[in-house]
């Protein structure tokens, strides 16, 4: 539910908050402070423009291993965008990589 965590923000703004937002969620669910915003997401919350952000958004958030060898972090996390027909009975999966 993007829209709760952009209540009364000026609307020149919303898209940069939406993003720093989704970041600041990132961070607490993946525990990672590197977080990486893939292109089609960006591109999709700045479809409507910088004032007409779409409601909600469907994400994978994925933690990834930093091939950097000199990176200040071991590990980060990508955003990626989910397009879904409807948001009906979605639920929270969590996806194990072998």
């Amino acid at each position: 539910h993007r829209h709760k965590y952009i209540p009364k923000i000026q609307f020149k703004r919303r898209a940069p908050r939406a993003i720093r937002e989704i970041r600041k969620f990132a961070a607490k669910a993946m525990l990672t402070k590197d977080i990486r915003i893939d292109t089609t997401l960006n591109r999709y919350i700045w479809s409507n423009g910088i004032r007409n952000l779409p409601r909600r958004i469907r994400v994978r958030m994925s933690r990834k291993r930093n091939e950097d060898e000199d990176a200040k972090e071991k590990m980060y996390t990508l955003v990626q965008h989910i397009p879904v027909e409807s948001f009906k009975g979605l639920q929270t999966e969590v996806v194990k990589d072998e």
